[in-house]
């Protein structure tokens, strides 16, 4: 940039910033001068839209996504201004790009349900304003009055009342089905999961160091974790530990397949999650998701033909999920929260060196090669490999032991319904 369009830009922001009237057209110059100047294009769409004029608005964020479509800002702008002239199709895909570069930006997502709403997407505003209502209230936001910024509170409020309803649909919607299948008296317990999932009842456990990201399940014992005794297809897993260990071994020499274990967001950080000097965890998947991976099975068959000898939990789009977990050579898997306690996470150790450990609260569990262990990941835990070798295990989900098959049979199919709301894990 010249000195001269330096000069003029200095100006316009001194005007901006003091609310003199003479910034619109100091801006306008600084476009003259710099057609693309991301800066002047914002200011003077602004300006558009408090004078009602969406159209000029429109005109000054189209170039500016044009040079800086990475902001997402400028998405929500461009949202608001379709928004302004009632063009909801194209309001939607604004907010989408938004949302996917800044997942946390509350009112972009606030106002994607109002656009969804607009379309009579009525099922999708219902799920886009539950999880926005969620999240901002974790966070803090949109509790009451004095947490929600004026200029929002009515639509906020207008996104509570249909959350409302809605949560109210998707219970009856959820529960109406078991409840045709099982008996009334072995549900009691799915139906207080399901009511604070839905927001209907707070539920927590009495452990503080236990916080499910997404579901709670209530009146399980408090065992962060379990014993062997309640698993007895360990000793399944067990016999095939020396070609499992082989298979394993294979992989690791080779590198192919190999995959990073976290599937990070836009915003997320590696350093969130992941601690060391050269932090590295990598997954062989068999399962992920639920979804079969046929050239991990297919390269390691005796792993896969124990896995499928197992009673593997079968949750469409979610489960099973099971890999070779690879954790480098000095990297800490940070202390975190798993989502829900129906679930178990097994580990059978594999090439397991010196000064490497899981643990899960006070509890620090080197893992012997060959002995299986299972425990209850939404309790605070954290895992290293202090050494100068990869730790690998074989890494698998299951059924929380403590329910019972009714139990594991009616949550199969929550989850299986609304593993959409789950935004955090």
């Amino acid at each position: 940039m010249s000195a001269l369009n330096l000069a003029l830009l200095e100006q316009a922001r001194q005007f901006a910033d003091n609310g003199d009237a003479r910034a619109e057209k100091a801006f306008a110059l600084v476009l003259e001068n710099d057609a693309f100047n991301i800066e002047a294009r914002t200011f003077l769409a602004r300006v558009a839209m408090q004078a009602a004029k969406p159209e000029t608005a429109l005109e000054h964020l189209s170039v500016a996504l044009r040079v800086a479509p990475g902001k997402p800002a400028l998405w929500r702008s461009m949202g608001l201004t379709r928004m302004a002239l009632q063009q909801w199709p194209e309001a939607t895909t604004a907010f989408e790009h938004c949302l996917q570069l800044a997942p946390a930006m509350h009112a972009a997502r606030l106002h994607l349900g109002q656009c969804l709403e607009r379309q009579s997407r009525h099922d999708e505003a219902t799920k886009t304003y539950l999880q926005v209502l969620s999240e901002a209230q974790r966070a803090g936001l949109w509790l009451d009055a004095a947490s929600t910024p004026e200029w929002l509170a009515e639509a906020v409020a207008h996104a509570i009342s249909v959350a409302n309803r809605g949560r109210q649909e998707i219970h009856e919607t959820l529960m109406a089905p078991l409840r045709a299948r099982f008996p009334a008296g072995e549900l009691q317990r799915v139906e207080r999961a399901v009511r604070g999932m839905l927001g209907f009842e707070t539920l927590q456990s009495p452990n503080p160091k236990q916080q499910p990201t997404f579901l709670y399940f209530p009146e399980l014992p408090d065992t962060p974790v379990f014993s062997r005794e309640l698993f007895p297809w360990f000793e399944t897993l067990e016999a095939s530990f020396a070609a499992i260990r082989a298979e394993a071994a294979a992989v690791l020499e080779a590198r192919d397949g190999l995959s990073p274990f976290l599937a990070l967001g836009e915003n997320d950080r590696a350093a969130d999650y992941l601690g060391g000097a050269q932090p590295a965890w990598d997954a062989y998947f068999f399962y992920r998701h639920g979804a079969r991976y046929d050239a991990g099975h297919a390269a390691c068959p005796q792993t896969s033909a124990v896995l499928e000898s197992l009673p593997l939990v079968r949750i469409e789009g979610h489960a099973p999920e099971i890999c070779f977990s690879v954790l480098g050579a000095g990297s800490h898997i940070l202390p975190h929260y798993g989502t829900s306690n129906i679930r178990s996470v097994v580990h059978l150790p594999l090439i397991v060196p010196e000064a490497c450990a899981l643990k899960v609260l006070d509890t620090e569990i080197p893992g012997k090669a060959g002995e299986c262990f299972a425990f209850d990941d939404t309790y605070l835990h954290e895992a290293w490999n202090r050494s100068a070798a990869p730790r690998v295990i074989l890494l698998m989900d299951t059924w929380n032991p403590h329910l019972t098959e009714i139990e594991k049979l009616a949550m199969a199919e929550v989850v299986a319904r609304t593993g959409h709301l789950n935004t955090a894990g």
